[in-house]
């Protein structure tokens, strides 16, 4: 049963349907989660995205979660080639994915076939299906088409086939050009958006077009909206604003957006990078918007020289940023140490996408953590921060610009393939003088001061700056002193490695222990980063409301961790984190307490806390679901509670 309403079947019937259009109201729900799914190119994500800012427009919390295939142009018409966009939508604030799906529309059947092995529906869930396929001149395309519907259905999909392809041709003469917004038109006739708003989002979807595409598609919408008004009218809906959202002035973006705002609003002057997925539209905005703000993109000829420009620029006076994600972040090790070593104020965001090597390009994973922090020669501390929501990828940004010149280090920012896509609504932030690093000395340097005079204390020494006045001075990434002068003796490398790890305990002095979600003791707590933070916190709530004793933490700073940490730990009978990266399944075969591989920020909170912290992790390459989460915290509480009676039975 689809939750928030009952559905029955509805009929084609042309003169049924009219009759009574203009009579029906429609039924208000608290939320619903809509897929568009299509062949690569059709224009699904651009159809839900439009459609995700009309429903934030209207004042509904929105999360949004793109379904991309790996490859730029997959074989059409098959289940690894779908290629989508989810949302979720509803009358509270959206933190998440969400569970399985209320209402899907197809552009064809084999697309759906992944979507049901990721979990992605229910039994009831509403399949509005492109009939075209039903007449295909091509026998074993029927056959197939025929096959899937049956399939489907015995699966517990309701399916209604609609000539959505049949119905463009009345308005455009080719559908894949223009069938993603005569879809847009049916879902915000089914979830009564308003009208006009929506004609209007269109035009600036399309804003930069000539005018006859903006009213070539503005025209499909109509059509869509008409469409599903005959076909599918029993499917009408109202989603209430959400009340939180309140009078508060939001912004409408995807992480990487977030990012780019980020940078420009941090006053940094320089993105430096290469090209790659799911980093690579961070780039894209940065260059229509950032030369207008007085920045500078700068497309390398690869990853390494994207962070050496940024390196040179940082080290000139100009902290500089650069964006990538997984391999690209790989290819950057050496430069990271060289900017640890020299000390160069520099800020790294990785998006974080699946698997090693090539991996999952377009998939989510949170598998950067250790390399992040160890995947360097030799001893490179580094500060390590992770954005758990999209307003957190502007504001990680602002805040590692100020740390990187603070501490005289790279900063690294943690993002993933979640948050990159994913489009929500977030409180505009105040632009602020705050948000900028404090301006540089660029007084005549003392010759008396080293260039690197570090506090025996903190670690910390002031910048000087090639330019300024005394203030050159020879860059190395070898050994040095505090004069920046190569050395090989023991005593030099011992004392400039202590001091470069010490700036980590004095940036950790000044943090405060994290916020619990729930109570300050119990059965359980959860220890999460990065974008599983909506998910997580909306499990934990549907378990306390159940009258479970489980609470949850969520990290921003990796490196150095929170404060206070072994402590909280203490107050709970058992710890976990729940991640996605990779983990052993404890009951698998071969596996032992002296193997089992932990996630990783399970096995970093192993060894700074020496406390025995369990781990759910999955690598499935799509975003957790809260019900997911649900389940597989409950599985650990009753283990608590079978030790607990246990124990009380003195067994």
């Amino acid at each position: 049963m689809i939750s928030g309403y009952c559905h029955r079947p509805v009929k084609v019937n042309k003169r049924k349907s009219s009759a009574r259009k203009s009579f029906v109201q429609p039924t208000s729900i608290k939320e619903n989660i809509v897929e568009i799914v299509s062949d690569s190119g059709e224009g699904a994500q651009k159809c839900g995205q439009t459609f995700g800012n009309i429903s934030a427009k209207m004042n509904n919390g929105v999360w949004t979660v793109e379904i991309i295939p790996a490859e730029i142009q997959p074989p059409a018409r098959t289940p690894s080639g779908a290629s989508g966009i989810r949302i979720r939508f509803g009358s509270k604030y959206m933190t998440n994915v969400g569970n399985e799906g209320d209402l899907v529309v197809a552009f064809n059947e084999q697309v759906l076939y992944s979507r049901i092995a990721n979990g992605a529906y229910k039994k009831g869930t509403i399949v509005l299906l492109d009939n075209r396929w039903e007449s295909d001149a091509s026998t074993e395309i029927q056959e197939m088409y025929r096959k899937a519907v049956v399939e489907f259905r015995e699966h517990g999909l309701v399916v209604h086939e609609l000539p959505i392809h049949e119905a463009c041709l009345e308005v455009v003469k080719d559908p894949r050009k223009g069938k993603n917004m005569f879809v847009l038109g049916m879902l915000c006739r089914i979830y009564n958006r308003d009208k006009e708003m929506s004609r209007n989002e269109i035009a600036i979807t399309f804003a930069g077009k000539k005018n006859a595409i903006i009213t070539s598609n503005q025209n499909l919408f109509d059509a869509g909206y008409a469409f599903a008004e005959k076909h599918v009218g029993d499917y009408f809906f109202d989603i209430p604003p959400a009340e939180e959202m309140g009078s508060q002035k939001m912004v409408v973006t995807n992480g990487n957006t977030a990012i780019g705002l980020g940078v420009m609003a941090s006053g940094m002057e320089l993105v430096s990078m290469y090209p790659i997925t799911p980093a690579t539209s961070a780039s894209h905005y940065l260059a229509d918007v950032y030369p207008a703000a007085g920045g500078f993109v700068h497309q390398a000829e690869d990853e390494i020289a994207a962070i050496a420009f940024a390196i040179g620029a940082s080290y000139a006076g100009k902290t500089a940023c650069t964006i990538t994600s997984g391999p690209g972040m790989a290819l950057k090790t050496e430069n990271i140490a060289l900017a640890v070593m020299a000390e160069i104020p520099l800020v790294i965001v990785d998006v974080q996408r699946g698997g090693p090597s090539t991996g999952l390009p377009t998939k989510i994973e949170q598998g950067d953590l250790l390399s992040s922090l160890y995947g360097m020669p030799g001893d490179a501390p580094k500060i390590i921060l992770a954005a758990a929501t999209i307003a957190e990828c502007f504001s990680m940004v602002v805040l590692a610009r100020k740390l990187a010149e603070t501490f005289r280090t790279p900063v690294i920012v943690l993002t993933d393939a979640n948050l990159a896509t994913g489009v929500q609504p977030w409180v505009r932030p105040e632009l602020s003088r705050d948000m900028l690093a404090p301006p540089l000395d660029q007084s005549e340097w003392n010759p008396d001061v080293p260039a690197y005079d570090w506090d025996e204390k903190t670690g910390l020494s002031q910048r000087p700056i090639p330019g300024m006045p005394r203030g050159e001075y020879v860059l190395t990434g070898l050994s040095h002193t505090k004069q920046s002068k190569v050395s090989y003796e023991s005593t030099e490398n011992q004392h400039s490695t202590s001091m470069r790890s010490r700036k980590l305990a004095t940036l950790q002095s000044t943090l405060t222990p994290p916020e619990i979600h729930g109570d300050e003791s119990g059965d359980l707590l959860v220890v999460g980063w990065g974008s599983t933070y909506g998910a997580i916190n909306e499990a934990i709530d549907n378990l306390r409301e159940k009258g479970s004793k489980v609470s949850s933490i969520h990290l921003r700073f990796l490196s150095p961790l929170e404060p206070g940490l072994k402590e909280i730990f203490s107050r709970f009978k058992k710890v976990i984190t729940v991640e996605v990266n990779y983990s052993d399944d404890p009951k698998a075969p071969m596996i032992t307490d002296e193997n089992r591989r932990y996630a990783q920020l399970a096995s970093i909170l192993r060894i700074q806390t020496l406390v025995d912290v369990d781990c759910w992790s999955v690598v499935y390459g799509h975003p957790l679901q809260p019900e997911l989460i649900e389940n597989a915290i409950q599985e650990r509480l009753d283990q608590v509670t079978d030790n607990r009676s246990s124990q009380d039975k003195g067994e």
